[in-house]
């Protein structure tokens, strides 16, 4: 819809009722026009407060003006989204858009009292990052034709990928300078700004050595210090990396992401299966904080749990 549609709305219903519908058009309008979201942003946040009116329709038999409504009103939505079928990281999304709508009516000066900002939020659910067992990242690190440039390059960067567990958009940004081959390390600016360095196995090492000696075919004068380069010479991509990656994965492993950020996942969870240190894993992921790395610990619980279950005579 666009604003001059809302903007009759608006005129029609909104400066005189102010209910609830009209409210919700005038803070789409603001989204769209003051804030510039995106058109599928404005969707979704369209799609989020119909429920929610949908919501006040079912639980008060009416579409009321927004400031009679008050924090009992609203405490059920999360409740009823979940009867509707909603997963939590759903009706998470919902209640943010409400409570978006209702802090937008309150700067604006449409209701006295936020009633929206004590409703609580469901906890986040946590997803176990998907992971490759070993002998799938030996088989997806096989799949380069290494007698090719391309083929050569894709190796270094899958095999640094799950060397050193490093980020897409680090793996992008390193440099030659960013690659140690004496003390085997890989020097990488990640979240923040911050920077850490990390040990490069010799498998992926070897890899990277093979294609620093190949990538000069490829160079250019703006790119002289890149270490992933394309054949234009143009810096590797995200979008570039990840293809390389799902490619591989394609006929090695039936996970349902095939991403480089599996590699990622794959090289904690293997590290901490076989006895590291978690502090040391956390600080080669450059995790801010010792949770996000733990997560990793629940995936090998998970997979003893079923190996209980499958061994155990009385589990």
């Amino acid at each position: 819809m666009n604003a001059g549609n809302y903007s009759q709305i608006i005129h029609n219903n909104f400066a005189y009722v102010m209910q609830i519908q009209a409210v919700q058009h005038q803070f789409l309008l603001y989204c769209e026009t003051e804030r510039a979201y995106s058109p599928l942003t404005v969707e979704t946040y369209s799609f989020a407060l119909d429920r929610f009116c949908g919501y006040l329709q079912e639980f008060l038999g009416e579409l009321p003006a927004i400031e009679t409504l008050r924090t009992v009103d609203l405490r059920s939505f999360p409740g009823w989204l979940h009867d509707q079928g909603h997963q939590n990281n759903t009706i998470r999304k919902y209640l943010a858009a409400v409570k978006s709508l209702f802090k937008f009516a309150h700067r604006r000066g449409m209701i006295s009292k936020n009633p929206a900002s004590a409703v609580p939020a469901p906890k986040r659910e946590k997803k176990l990052p998907n992971f490759l067992q070993p002998d799938e990242v030996v088989a997806t690190l096989a799949q380069f034709d290494t007698t090719t440039p391309e083929g050569v390059r894709n190796q270094a960067i899958a095999e640094l990928l799950y060397s050193s567990g490093l980020r897409v958009s680090e793996l992008t940004s390193l440099t030659l300078n960013s690659v140690d081959v004496y003390n085997q390390t890989v020097r990488v600016l990640g979240k923040g700004r911050k920077e850490r360095i990390i040990p490069v196995g010799s498998k992926a090492l070897s890899a990277l050595k093979h294609w620093i000696a190949l990538r000069s075919q490829w160079v250019t004068s703006e790119s002289a210090n890149v270490l992933f380069l394309t054949p234009k010479g143009t810096i590797m991509t995200s979008s570039h990396v990840y293809r390389v990656i799902n490619r591989a994965m394609q006929t090695t492993t039936e996970a349902r992401q095939k991403s480089p950020h599996v590699l990622r996942h794959s090289f904690a969870t293997h590290l901490l299966d076989n006895g590291a240190d978690i502090y040391a894993v956390s600080q080669m992921l450059g995790h801010a904080s010792l949770s996000t790395t733990q997560v990793y610990t629940h995936v090998s619980i998970e997979r003893l749990k079923d190996s209980y279950k499958q061994a155990h005579p009385r589990s």
